[in-house]
C-alpha cells in the first residue's frame, strides 16, 4: 500500500496521471529504479524504445449552442485553430456505417458526421466508422458511445492521411443529438481540437536475480504507466507494487531458477512495451524464458484466473498454461478463496509472450466491469479505490506461484526451444488482439479488452 501511495502521489503532482511520454511516467520509473537498484544480489537496467505519443492540447463541441463533453481520438488530425463550424448530420446506421457505399446519396461533404461506434470488420470500432465518412467528403466525424460507461479512451489506431478530426462522446450525448436530428432540427456544430502526435522514447525497467540457472527464467511482467485520464492506481499501479514487493521478498532467498522483473512501458498505447521487448530478443536469449506471469490489476473485484487450459473460454494458450493454471485453482481452493475465470482477450502484456514468443504464461486479473470498478480508466483510480484486502489475496498467491516456479518449474512445465528460424516464424504470424467476440466480453461485464477495445 506504501507504494500505492507513492504513485498516487505522484499522479497528483504530475497532472493527475502517469501516463507514457507525460512527466508522471517518468517519475514512476525513478520511483521503481530508486527502489530496485541498490538491492542486494538484484541486477536492473533499463531498456529505451520508441513509441508513438498522442495528446490532446486543447478540445471543444458546441452542438445547437450546447457545450458537449468531448474526448480526443487519439492519433485524430487537428482541426484549423478556429476550429470546424457546420451542420451536424447523422450518418449510417449499424453495420452499413462501416461501407462506403451506404454514403453515396448521402449530402455530408464538408459536414459533421454523427456515428455511433460499431465493431466494423475493418478499421475496427472507431476508425472504421470514421474512414467511410472522410472518405465521403465529411469535415469531421463525431462518435458516441455504444456502452453507458464515460469516455475516457480511444484511438484511431495510427495515423493516416485519410483521417479527418474525430471525437467521441458520450451515448446518452449521442442519443440526444441523434434524436433532435430525426425529429428535423437543422443543427450548428463546433468542434475544435488541437492534437500533438509524434514519436516519444520511454522506458521499461527490468530487475533480475544474480542467482538462479541462467538457462530457466520465470519472468514476471506488469504495466507502470496510466491512461492519461487518471492516476491509473488499480490499473495498474496494483500489479505495480505487487511485483515491486515480490522482488523485494525474493531478494531474501536462493532459487533455483532465475527470476526477472519487467515493468512494462506505453501498455496503454497498444502493449508497446512488452511488444517492443519480446520483438527484440535474440533467439538464444528468449530460449531461456520458462513461463511469464503478468499482473494487470489485482486489488478491485473478483479474483480472476487466467483461463490458460481454454475449458471456461475456449482459447487454449501454449502448453504449461495450464499448469500455472492450476497451480493458483488449487492455491485458490486451500484458502477457501472463490475464483473467476478470467478471459484470455489479448488485452495484456501476456500477449506480447504469446504472440511474438510463444511462451506459456498465466495471469491474474481482477474484474473490470462497471459492478466491479466503476473506476477503470476514470479520474477515479485513486488511492481510494483499491481494496487492501483483495491485493493482499492476490499477492499471496502470487507469492505461492513463484515460490513453485522458481524451484520446481522445469518439471512442471514443457520448454520448447526456440531457434532463430522458428522464432522468425512466429514473428511473421499475424495473431488476432480479440480471441472471442467484444460483444461476448461485453456481456459478460469485462471491459479490460485492450487496444483491440480502445480501437
Amino acid at each position: 500500500m506504501s507504494h500505492l501511495h507513492a504513485l498516487h502521489s505522484i499522479a497528483l503532482t504530475h497532472g493527475g496521471n502517469r501516463a507514457f511520454g507525460l512527466p508522471g511516467y517518468a517519475a514512476s520509473v525513478s520511483y521503481i529504479w530508486n527502489r530496485i537498484s541498490h538491492t542486494p544480489g538484484i541486477k536492473t537496467w533499463k531498456q529505451d524504445f520508441p513509441a508513438l505519443f498522442g495528446f490532446v492540447e486543447s478540445i471543444d463541441l458546441k452542438v445547437g449552442g450546447e457545450d458537449i463533453y468531448v474526448f480526443g481520438l487519439t492519433y485524430s488530425p487537428s482541426t484549423p485553430p478556429e476550429g470546424i463550424t457546420a451542420e451536424i448530420v447523422a450518418g449510417p446506421e449499424g453495420a452499413a456505417g462501416c461501407d462506403d457505399s451506404a454514403y453515396e446519396g448521402l449530402d455530408v461533404a464538408g459536414k459533421i458526421v454523427l456515428v455511433q461506434r460499431f465493431r466494423c470488420p475493418t478499421g475496427g470500432t472507431l476508425a472504421g466508422r470514421l474512414l467511410p465518412a472522410a472518405r465521403a467528403g465529411a469535415a469531421a466525424v463525431i462518435i458516441y458511445h455504444d456502452l453507458t460507461t464515460n469516455v475516457t479512451a480511444g484511438s484511431l489506431s495510427a495515423p493516416s492521411e485519410e483521417h479527418v478530426p474525430g471525437g467521441f462522446i458520450t451515448l446518452a450525448d449521442g442519443l440526444r443529438i441523434k434524436e433532435r436530428l430525426a425529429k428535423g432540427e437543422k443543427l450548428e456544430a463546433w468542434f475544435q481540437q488541437t492534437q500533438i502526435v509524434e514519436t516519444r522514447t520511454t522506458q521499461n525497467v527490468f530487475a533480475e536475480t544474480a542467482w538462479g540457472d541462467p538457462d530457466n527464467v520465470i519472468v514476471l511482467g506488469a504495466h507502470l504507466d496510466s491512461v492519461q485520464a487518471g492516476p491509473g492506481i488499480n490499473d495498474d499501479g496494483s500489479g505495480t507494487s505487487l511485483i515491486l514487493e515480490l522482488l523485494l521478498g525474493a531478494s531474501k532467498y536462493r532459487t533455483k531458477n532465475k527470476i526477472r522483473f519487467a515493468w512494462w512501458g506505453a501498455e496503454e498505447n497498444g502493449l508497446l512495451g512488452s511488444r517492443f521487448y519480446c520483438a527484440n530478443l535474440e533467439a538464444s536469449e528468449a530460449d531461456k524464458i520458462l513461463a511469464y506471469l503478468n499482473f494487470d490489476m489485482v486489488a478491485k473485484g473478483y479474483i480472476g484466473v487466467g483461463d490458460g487450459d481454454g475449458s471456461s473460454h475456449g482459447s487454449v494458450a501454449p502448453p504449461g498454461s495450464d499448469v500455472i493454471e492450476r497451480i493458483y485453482l488449487d492455491y485458490f481452493k486451500s484458502q477457501g478463496t472463490t475464483t473467476t475465470p478470467a478471459v484470455i482477450t489479448n488485452g495484456s502484456d501476456y500477449a506480447s509472450f504469446w504472440q511474438v514468443l510463444n511462451k506459456p504464461f498465466g495471469f491474474l486479473h481482477t474484474g473490470t466491469g462497471v459492478e466491479q470498478d466503476p473506476c477503470y480508466h476514470q479520474a477515479c483510480d485513486t488511492i481510494n479505490n483499491p481494496d487492501p484486502k483483495t491485493i493482499t489475496i492476490n499477492a499471496r498467491a502470487a507469492a505461492h506461484m513463484l515460490s513453485i516456479l522458481s524451484m520446481k518449474g522445469t518439471d512442471l512445465i514443457p520448454k520448447t526451444p526456440v531457434n532463430s528460424s522458428m522464432l522468425a516464424g512466429i514473428r511473421m504470424r499475424e495473431a488476432p488482439l480479440d480471441i472471442v467476440r467484444i460483444e461476448e466480453l461485453e456481456a459478460l461485464g469485462e471491459r479490460h479488452l485492450g487496444c483491440g477495445h480502445d480501437i
